[in-house]
């Protein structure tokens, strides 16, 4: 059975580009290791995708191919440009004076993506006082092969909250836990991350998420638990003293 509009999948992919073989995107962490991408602080996990949906994308000719697929499914996928990063434009490649650069000019070099005035680019070329900034895509106009494995669907609230916060929260997948019952949904915030930058923005669009994919919960609620460190401390040091006073 072949999937409709706004369902909720996982996939596992390795991503290449066709002319030149090179892996750049993978979801296995062996792959990563494999073809020398591995990042430490990436979360490497089946990829959560909505199908024709903006909340978990995936490049257009992916989603395409992922619609007609079903669970267990194996296969590459042949993505064009004009279903992927898009096509080269002129347009968007651009000399600046090497200026511009401030303090990183004498640190640049060809084929460093860095930001000028907002924008990100390549940098093509360094010369004769001037930088070449190239602002397609790195990919735009190559045809990329996706080696993908279908993993699984997630058609209840639970598999569907539990995806939502595996994809959301930036913490290992075992101190994730949440609590569903009928129409409310508990979740409990990682004690490591109560005070990390942006932690209301990723609440934000996981109740966001949780009421688009389950819209038969009505509430969900966020639980924080803050640890005295000081009570603790003082009670750890209490328990090591005490087989002392025992011995005198």
């Amino acid at each position: 059975m072949t999937f409709n509009k706004g369902s909720l999948i996982l996939v596992d992919y390795t991503a290449k580009v066709k002319d030149s073989d090179e892996v750049f995107d993978t979801t296995i962490e062996e792959d990563a290791k494999k073809y020398s991408i591995y990042e430490q602080n990436v979360k490497y996990q089946p990829k959560l995708v909505s199908i024709g949906e903006v909340s978990y994308p995936v490049l257009k000719g992916l989603d395409e191919a992922l619609a007609k697929t079903t669970v267990g499914d194996k296969l590459t996928v042949e993505v064009s440009p004009d279903k992927g990063f898009g096509e080269r434009d002129s347009k968007k490649i651009r000399m600046i004076p090497i200026r511009k650069l401030g303090e990183d000019a004498e640190k640049v070099s060809v084929g460093d993506t860095i930001e000028v005035d907002n924008k990100k680019g390549i940098i093509r070329f360094i010369g004769s006082g001037r930088v070449q900034m190239d602002y397609n895509h790195r990919y735009a106009g190559k045809t990329i092969l996706y080696d993908v494995n279908v993993i699984k669907s997630l058609d209840s609230p639970s598999d569907k909250v539990d995806g939502i916060l595996k994809n959301r929260l930036p913490v290992e997948n075992s101190k994730i836990a949440f609590d569903l019952k009928d129409k409310e949904v508990s979740i409990t915030i990682p004690e490591e991350i109560l005070r990390a930058d942006g932690l209301q923005i990723i609440k934000h669009f996981i109740q966001l998420d949780i009421f688009k994919f389950v819209p038969t919960l009505e509430k969900a609620s966020f639980v924080e638990t803050h640890v005295n460190k000081q009570t603790q401390e003082k009670k750890s040091e209490i328990k090591e003293k005490a087989p002392e006073q025992k011995a005198a």
